[in-house]
Formats: structure tokens, C-alpha cells, sequence
């Protein structure tokens, strides 16, 4: 084992710890792990995150489930269209991306820049609805007590779209998912929260198993060791949770994603790969 790889492993517990004390976030740094740490390509990087962060978000959803956080009803309304747009991106459009996307004279735009390029791009709106947290909450407050109803084409839409965004960089989007149920569903805030990670694991957990696992061969044994020590992280932070306020360390934590958002820009598009 490389002294690479045992920074993974450990990166690997300090994801979960993240979750179980911040209660989410954390599985965004999944593909930057696996893909500097592990030297796992763009395909597979994307594709193990994805089940990395959907068995995740299954422990925490079912967490919040026993809190009376989940509406399931509207988790499934949600979730059907975003499992369709990541099933198939997953499915057909990955595996059809060819290695250089487009050349602009000897500069080469590879498949590996776009992926991890949109995935770098969409870390810092994530890192922005951490740092305005509180203000967004008090926002979508307002809407708390209106009865759920939905407004179904927007909802197929967004689902498609976040579904497809999902598919193509492997995180989850809890952050373009919770402002929806509110919106587009009067979701009430805490509900919302619990019902998109239902939304997530359904959404990534179905894309990888009917995408990237009939599509590609996985490596299990690395898959299911990574996603046990992030597990055991999630336990330790929700222990940890007990004596240290994660909403402190939410705003570290956006800062972080945003110096990682950079350093995969640098990565990707300044240092030749």
C-alpha cells in the first residue's frame, strides 16, 4: 500500500466523520479522493462516488426517517425523474463521451477536464450554500407552514437536470434539491433537508447499479472497504456531534470546498496529467 493510498483510507474516515457531524457535504470531496489519492480515472472516480455518496445518504436518510424527517411521497416524486437523468447519463451518455471532447489548435479539451472541470465548478455554489446557511434557512422559512402540493412539470425538470448533474460529476446536489422541495413543493425546511437524502441515495444508488455497473468492472473489494471506513467515520462524527457544534465547523468546511475547487481547476487545467 502507497503512502497515497493510506491518505485515502484516512480521507476516506475523515468524509464520513464530516457527515455524522455536519450532516452532509463531506461525500463531495469522495471524487477529488479517489481521483488525486487513488489514481482512479474520471469514469470510475464518478461512478464510485456515486455509491459512496448514495450508501451514505441512505444512513443518514434513514436517520432522519426515525426523526419523522422523510416525506416519502414526495422523496419518490422527486426521485423518479432524477434516477431517470442519471441512469442514463450513467448508461449512455459517459461511456459514449470520447477521450478528447474538442481541440482549439494544440490545446486538447479532454473528458477528464469537463467531468472533473463541472464537478469543480458545481463545488462552489455547494460551498456558498454552506457559508449563507442560515440565511438561506430563514428564506425558505417563509413557506414552512403552506400545505405540500406540487408543481409537477418543474418538477420533472428539475429532477432531470439534477439527475443528468448528478450522473455527469457523481456528487449529490443536496444543495440544488433542498431550495427545490421547499419551492417547488412547500416542503417544510427540516422535512426538506431529510427527504433529499432519501432523493440522493435513491438517485445515485439507482444510476450506479443500472449505469456504471453494467457498463464498466468495479473493483468491490476497494469500493465496499472505502465505503465501510467512510461508515465508521459517520458513526464517530455523530458521536463527536454529541460535544462539538457542526454548525462551527459547517463554515470551515465551505471555505475547504472552495480551496478544493481550485486545486482541482489547477489540477485539471495547469498541470499536464
Amino acid at each position: 500500500m502507497t503512502l497515497l493510498e493510506i491518505f485515502g483510507y484516512i480521507s476516506a474516515l475523515i468524509i464520513g466523520i464530516s457527515l455524522g457531524l455536519i450532516g452532509g457535504g463531506g461525500s463531495i470531496l469522495a471524487v477529488p479522493v479517489l481521483a488525486y489519492l487513488f489514481l482512479i480515472n474520471e469514469k470510475a472516480a464518478t461512478a464510485y462516488s456515486l455509491f459512496i455518496v448514495g450508501a451514505s445518504a441512505l444512513v443518514g436518510g434513514i436517520k432522519q426517517h426515525f426523526k419523522g424527517y422523510v416525506d416519502w411521497r414526495t422523496a419518490f416524486v422527486f426521485g423518479a425523474p432524477a434516477i431517470i437523468g442519471v441512469s442514463v447519463v450513467r448508461h449512455y451518455v459517459v461511456p459514449a463521451l470520447p477521450e478528447v471532447l474538442f481541440e482549439i489548435g494544440s490545446f486538447e479539451f479532454t473528458r477528464r477536464m469537463g467531468m472533473f472541470g463541472l464537478f469543480a465548478a458545481l463545488m462552489i455554489p455547494a460551498a456558498f450554500s454552506m457559508l449563507k446557511n442560515k440565511k438561506v434557512k430563514k428564506e425558505l422559512m417563509a413557506v414552512e407552514k403552506q400545505e405540500v402540493k406540487y408543481n409537477y412539470p418543474l418538477i420533472l425538470l428539475e429532477g432531470l437536470i439534477v439527475g443528468g448533474i448528478t450522473g455527469m460529476i457523481g456528487a449529490g446536489g443536496g444543495f440544488l434539491i433542498i431550495p427545490a422541495l421547499v419551492i417547488l413543493a412547500n416542503v417544510e425546511m427540516k422535512v426538506a433537508v431529510g427527504t433529499s437524502l432519501i432523493i440522493i441515495a435513491l438517485k445515485s444508488l439507482m444510476g450506479f447499479f443500472l449505469g456504471d455497473a453494467l457498463t464498466m468492472n468495479i473493483d468491490w473489494t476497494f469500493l465496499l472497504v472505502f465505503t465501510s471506513i467512510s461508515f465508521v467515520g459517520i458513526f464517530i462524527g455523530s458521536y463527536l456531534s454529541n460535544f462539538i457544534d457542526g454548525k462551527k465547523l459547517k463554515k470551515g468546511f465551505g471555505y475547504f470546498i472552495f480551496v478544493m475547487a481550485f486545486f482541482i481547476f489547477y489540477m485539471e487545467f495547469f498541470v499536464k496529467n
